[in-house]
């Protein structure tokens, strides 16, 4: 039996502006929030920040009514690997950790990218899980040229979580984005150095590792179908950028 090769859309010169200035309005939504989360805030409020500057700077939250997901944002928090759903019963307190996930139509194109935010004064375990996941996005960015494949910048960010004694969430992982909100391909970060489609000047994907403290065993809330839960309860982390591959190594379009 043959395998179907993901088809992988390269982008014109055209397309990358429009996605670029689709990340630049990505950005700064997550620059608002960065100025205005902070203990004591319901995860609404942060839906509600990200759904008003999205407006203001003309664009579309992309996750709204995204499958059914009823939000413009994900706010995954502590033991939330990802896709956790806003709500004014979630109050955000000193020592959390929460992953704020932003993506953007503008003008038909899409921008996807997230980060951590520490709530205060967390612990030393919560602020190094938080700071090794963005240190081992960076290792698998360090991979992104021409020539080179996805497993090795997956197997990148992989090997340098699990020098820091975490583990890498299997089941989930990365994705091209641009022309739609989820293409081709699924990039994993647990894979195999040397395996995987060879990137070439054009692409646009995403590198946004989950890390969890414990097991990489997840499960996803039934109540919602979308919130993903850390098995053990302990910690998760992600950051994600959204990457283009240029002629001699890679653009960061939004961060």
């Amino acid at each position: 039996m043959r395998l179907r090769k993901p088809h992988i859309i390269i982008k014109t010169i055209e397309q990358l502006e429009g996605i670029r200035e689709s990340g630049k309005r990505n950005i700064e939504i997550l620059d608002t929030v960065a100025q205005k989360i902070q203990a004591g805030m319901t995860t609404e409020e942060v839906d509600r920040i990200v759904y008003e500057t999205t407006k203001r700077l003309g664009g579309i939250p992309a996750p709204l009514n995204y499958q059914g997901f009823p939000k413009s944002v994900c706010t995954s928090v502590n033991s939330q690997v990802c896709h956790g759903i806003p709500s004014e019963d979630v109050i955000l307190k000193e020592g959390d950790i929460i992953n704020v996930d932003v993506s953007t139509i503008y003008n038909d194109y899409f921008s996807d990218s997230s980060r951590m935010f520490c709530i205060g004064n967390v612990s030393e375990e919560a602020k190094k899980l938080v700071e090794v996941t963005k240190e081992a996005m960076i290792e698998g960015l360090k991979q992104v040229y021409p020539g080179n494949c996805f497993g090795t910048m997956g197997n990148a960010v992989h090997k340098y979580a699990l020098q820091h004694g975490y583990t890498v969430v299997r089941q989930i992982g990365g994705h091209g984005v641009g022309i739609e909100f989820h293409e081709e391909p699924y990039v994993s970060f647990v894979s195999k150095a040397g395996t995987g489609a060879v990137f070439q000047p054009g692409m646009v994907f995403t590198i946004e590792p989950m890390v969890n403290q414990g097991t990489d065993e997840i499960y996803i809330d039934g109540n919602n179908n979308w919130t993903v839960y850390t098995m053990d309860g302990k910690l998760s982390a992600q950051w994600e950028i959204m990457v283009a591959v240029t002629e001699d190594g890679y653009e960061v379009m939004a961060y």
